[in-house]
This record gives C-alpha cells, structure tokens and sequence, in this order.
C-alpha cells in the first residue's frame, strides 16, 4: 500500500464511510412494539382517551392526569419469536424464548384543596418501557442459488487499486485490514477479505490492477444463512399530568431512549464445481458482527377531555425522536482452497472492532386521536388513531453523500403510517375480562409493488384478565403480532431476497399498588 504507514492499536479502528446503513436499518430503530402493563397489553395499546394506567402515558402523557391515587406497578413479559424464512425453493423455522422485565414506573398525585383554584390536580409520574425486544432468530440451511457470495467482494472491488486491498510485506492481517478501513473505508475493507480468503484473483499482481475475477467456479451452490440479534430498544418517561376543571386533564413527557443491538450474521457456501483453474475455492464462511448503541430524545404533549359521563376524547402529539447512532463491527472469513488437488484452509481473522463515525436519525413525529366510550361499573370500548410520515425520517449530516442518496432514497419509497387500535374491557366484581386488536400499514408508498415492501403490515390481536383487590390488582394478558419481512443476503453483489414471516407471542404479568392516597397542596 502506498500510504504512511502509522501505528494503529491492534483491534481497534476509526473508519469515516460505512455504507451498510440502509433504509432496513432505521425501521428496525424506529419502529416500536405496543408494550406494557398486561392490561394496556391486553387492549392492544388503545388507551389514549382512557389513562389511569401508568403505560397510558406512552400514547398520551394527560393518562397520568387520570389517577385519583399514587399508584406503582411494574411488568414481567415472556417473548416467543417464530420466524419461517422462506428463499428461492427452501423455507425453515426457527423459534427463541426470552423472559424480560419490560415495564416499571410509579405515579405521584398532589392534589389541590383550594375551592377556588381550577387546577385540581399536578401528577408527577416515571416509568419505563420496553418498546422493542430484539433477542430473535432466523435462517434457512443448504438452499440452492446459482448465485455466489464471489459477486459481493467483486462488486466492492470494483476499480479498486490492488495496492490499496493489500498488506505491506511486514504487516499483520490485523494492522492491515486496520489501515485499509481507516485510509480508504468499508468497501476496501471487503475487497481486502476477498483477495486474502483467495476469492478475488487479480488480473494483474501489480500495485494499478484494478480487474479481478473470482476463484469460486460457476455453477450451482449450496448455501445457508442465520442471523441470532439481542438487545433492546427503551423508553424512560419523566411526565406532568394536570387535571384543569373537572373534565380536562393535560400532560407533558420527556423521554430518553436507548438503543441497545447486537446482531450475528452467519453465511457458509459450498460447491462441487469443476473449473480449469488452478485455484479453485471450494467452501466459504463468512461472519458479520455488528453492535449498535444509541441514544435519543423525544417529548409528548396530549390532552384528555370528558365530553360526558360516558364520553372522552384524546388527542396526543409525539415529537420526533433524535437519535445519535454508535455502530462498532467485526469480520471473520475462513475459505476451502483448492490447489493443485491439495486442500488447505485459509483463515482471515483481523481481530479487529472497527468503531465508525456517528451518525444521527431523526424519527418521524406521531399525531394520536382516539375516544372512549365508558360505561360504568361495566366497562369500556376504545379506539386509537396515529399517523405518522415516513418520508420525514432523516439521516444526518445530511451534506454527507451517502446520507443525502438515503434520504433520496426514503423520500420517494416510505409514505404514511396508519395505526388503528380497538381495545374492550369488561367489568364482572373483581374480575376484569380485555381484548384488543390493531393493524399498521406497511411503511412503503402504495407506488411501490408488494414485492419491494422490507417491511409488510403489521396486525395484532390480544386478550388478557385482570383481578382487582382492595389496595392492589394483578393483571395478565396474551399478545399475538404478525409481520412480513424482507432482507437482502447482502446489501451489494449477492441481493437476493430473504423474506421473513415473523410471529411474536408476548406473554406479560403486572403488580400494580396503590401507595398512600395522595399528597395535598393549596394554590
């Protein structure tokens, strides 16, 4: 390579181009589950007219306004996750069993006993929810492709120099997969793994070869893929609830979130293929591994009106939330090479965490109508509306090229979100009987075929009992959600499509308390 050549820590890289970010990516980070207590579970999250339960307040901050009493609660969730991944010919069925504490948060109630003040009441509340889970798995074995994984390190190779994918003769692996992606970037990096696993054959070993052809004979390939992710996405509310007259109630949240993702990547390929090439690579495997942490801020204002006795009405607004992205990864390649009828391995392990420069996403904001019929001493029916635009999600700095053809790229394939939630609660003495049901449109325009669609509808159905005593009540619900899904192998050169039909089973048990009564003030 003909660059300086600097000392760089073994392990550890800074990298200023990552172009595996795609549209994929930021509905993964941006999309949430509806998740919370079991009744607000149990209701498929069609709460924002109601309140009174302390993950109202995720739909609509004016729920805290609702209590009457300080009240605690806190939620335990069982997640099965069943995907069918389905390409070419092949499908297969992997499931994963996680159990997680997804919800804890209090409510503190100060009311005012001053007759002739309208402000009745301030509610100082936290809570925290998991919005998404992402401990999951999926992938299919030994499917056949007459495509091979040779057209991702070619297209990255694309007008590459050789000197610039290749170590000085006194560098390690290591120190040069390092300098590569700090001088050159992500790209390099792959042609870099491709010519040293003996994929890439130069068609010239001199420094300007720019033309490389593959060492993997043509033919059919027998192929697998798994992907194995953890992790999380959260929530932690701080929130003002105030209760305005009698039939007004308003509230604020400020919100921090934490993304916090592993993902695993596994691909392995093998042919039987005949070439009269001299070097012939008969088996890959290759291995990804990247690590996301984020940070983010949003705020919500909402308000909750009672019309009558039976009557309420919600509307609520959430900010966009501004998020700043982490990412570090990791690669491993090792190759079956064929020479002159001898078999060896050949193993490329930088041992290197490439850590990239950060970056930012900025979420579309969400607009929440909703209303609720409440009969009392019998129960309820409620319905929610959201709508959100997709077009608006950003990556920053948006001046930067890559991010600016992303955006492009949002700007003219994703469209508006429509969310309808429907939840029932019926009142029998201490018993408590719920159900519910959403659905969500696909983030993709309508101008886009089915085909194009990363990510599909998504609908859900849920029910769930609750059980009342005299200061405390126990809650338990069932949720089922199903969403298509699809993903190319990789983002360049080897495209095809993975889909993935993706079945959660959400199981979810609260406590709720109430403490004390409430706190009196005068103002």
């Amino acid at each position: 390579m003909k660059i300086n050549n600097l000392f760089f820590s073994l392990g550890i890289l800074i990298s200023v181009h990552l172009n595996a970010q795609n549209i994929y990516d930021a509905l993964e980070y941006t999309e949430s589950n509806t998740s919370g207590t079991a009744r607000f579970n149990a209701m498929s999250g069609a709460f924002s007219a109601l309140g009174g339960d302390i993950s109202s307040i995720f739909s609509n901050p004016a729920g805290s306004a609702v209590f009457n009493n300080n009240n605690f609660s806190f939620s335990l969730s069982s997640n099965n996750y069943s995907n069918e991944s389905i390409i070419l010919e092949t499908s297969e069925k992997k499931s994963k069993n996680n159990f997680g504490f997804d919800q804890i948060g209090g409510a503190i109630i100060y009311n005012n006993i001053d007759p002739d003040s309208k402000w009745k009441k301030i509610v100082f509340a936290l809570n925290y929810n998991k919005t998404k889970n992402y401990n999951n798995i999926f992938g299919v074995n030994n499917f056949n492709n007459e495509n091979s994984i040779d057209s991702y390190f070619l297209s990255n190779s694309e007008n590459l120099r050789l000197d610039q994918i290749s170590a000085y003769d006194d560098e390690s692996i290591s120190q040069a997969y390092a300098e590569i992606g700090s001088y050159f970037g992500y790209a390099h990096q792959q042609a870099f793994l491709g010519y040293y696993s003996y994929i890439l054959e130069p068609n010239e070993y001199i420094d300007d070869n720019v033309l490389y052809s593959s060492n993997i004979p043509a033919g059919n390939f027998s192929q697998s893929v798994g992907s194995f992710t953890r992790g999380s996405n959260g929530v932690f509310s701080v929130n003002f609830g105030f209760q305005y007259d009698k039939n007004l109630f308003l509230g604020i949240n400020l919100n921090s979130h934490v993304i916090d993702r592993e993902n695993t990547y596994l691909f392995n390929e093998s042919n039987e293929n005949n070439s009269t090439s001299s070097i012939n690579v008969n088996n890959v495997y290759f291995e990804n591994r990247l690590s996301t942490y984020g940070e983010g801020f949003s705020f919500q204002l909402g308000l909750i009106n009672k019309i009558s006795d039976i009557l309420r009405l919600g509307i609520s607004y959430q900010s966009p939330t501004w998020f700043e992205i982490s990412e570090e990864s990791s690669q491993y390649i090792e190759t079956i090479v064929t020479e002159s009828d001898n078999q060896r391995l050949e193993i490329v392990n930088p041992n290197v965490i490439n850590i990239f420069e950060d970056y930012k996403i900025n979420t579309p904001s969400k607009l929440t109508a909703s209303l609720a019929i409440v009969f009392k001493n019998l129960g309820l029916i409620s319905f929610d509306y959201s709508n959100e635009n997709y077009q608006n999600l950003k990556f920053k700095p948006e001046n930067d090229f890559y991010f600016s053809g992303l955006n492009n790229a949002i700007s003219t394939s994703l469209s508006n979100v429509n969310t309808y939630r429907v939840g029932t609660e019926i009142l029998a003495n201490k018993f408590s009987f719920r159900m519910g049901y959403f659905t969500k449109n696909s983030p993709f325009s309508s101008s886009f075929s089915s085909a194009n669609n990363i990510i599909g509808s998504t609908d859900g159905f849920s029910f769930g009992i609750g059980y009342k005593m005299k200061f405390s009540s126990f809650d338990f619900s069932v949720q089922k959600i199903g969403i298509n899904k699809k993903r190319n192998l990789f983002d360049t050169g080897l495209t095809d499509y993975l889909h993935i039909e993706n079945n959660k089973t959400l199981v979810s048990l609260s406590f709720s308390t109430v403490f004390w009564k409430y706190i009196i003030f005068s103002g």
